[in-house]
Order: C-alpha cells, then sequence, then structure tokens
C-alpha cells in the first residue's frame, strides 16, 4: 500500500488519540499538502521541529495499529465482504425463486454500504 495512504488511514483511526499538535502538523503536511518549511513558516517553529513532530507522530500511529490492529481488521472485514458480494453475483444467476434473487439483491446493497 502507498506509504501517504497507508498513514492516512492510520490517522483516520487513531488520529483522535494525538495531541492537538500532533494532529495539526499532520494535518498540514498530509491533508493540506503543505511542505515542512511552509508548516515551520505557519507554526514559527524550524523545520527540523515540524520534521521531528511527524515521524514522532507517524511512529505513534504506527504504534497504535501495531498494538490494535483496527486498520488490519478493517482491511480484512472489507475484503470478505468484496468476496460475499462476488459470490452472491454468482447465486444470483443460479437462483431459481425471484424471492431469493431479491434476498441475494438486498444482501449486495448491504454489502454496497458497507464497502462504500
Amino acid at each position: 500500500m502507498d506509504e501517504i495512504l497507508h498513514l492516512t488511514l492510520l490517522f483516520d483511526f487513531y488520529g483522535e488519540l494525538l495531541t492537538e499538535k500532533q494532529k495539526q502538523v499532520f494535518a498540514m503536511h498530509y491533508q493540506d499538502d503543505l511542505s515542512l518549511s511552509e508548516i515551520g513558516e505557519e507554526l514559527s517553529i524550524s523545520r527540523q521541529a515540524v520534521r521531528d513532530q511527524l515521524k514522532r507522530t507517524e511512529h505513534i500511529l504506527a504504534d497504535y495499529e501495531e498494538k490494535l490492529g483496527l486498520l488490519k481488521r478493517f482491511q480484512e472485514q472489507k475484503q470478505a465482504v468484496r468476496i460475499m458480494k462476488d459470490i452472491m453475483e454468482d447465486l444470483e444467476f443460479s437462483c431459481i425463486s425471484e424471492a431469493d434473487k431479491a434476498r441475494i439483491e438486498k444482501m449486495k446493497e448491504i454489502a454496497d454500504a458497507i464497502l462504500s
């Protein structure tokens, strides 16, 4: 997985566990796409302090994931729902009754809601 996407997902899961300063610097860099120098100017701190803060925050997020595994579990569940949806689509064409087709269509709608 792309490192930036991975970090952003970790932030989505664990961001509320960070300090306000950590959240601010992370968001400015990864969400607002500001450079370290731009963030430093904005916050009146050195570029190196911004870099240190980002690296510390990235490490904290990775540590939360290592201990709690919420992102990994979420991704595994999404993959399982995709597989279930594929199976339902296969079953939809082999079902005999319209009631079965309607139930399968409802399950596919639920799967789509989970995946979106």
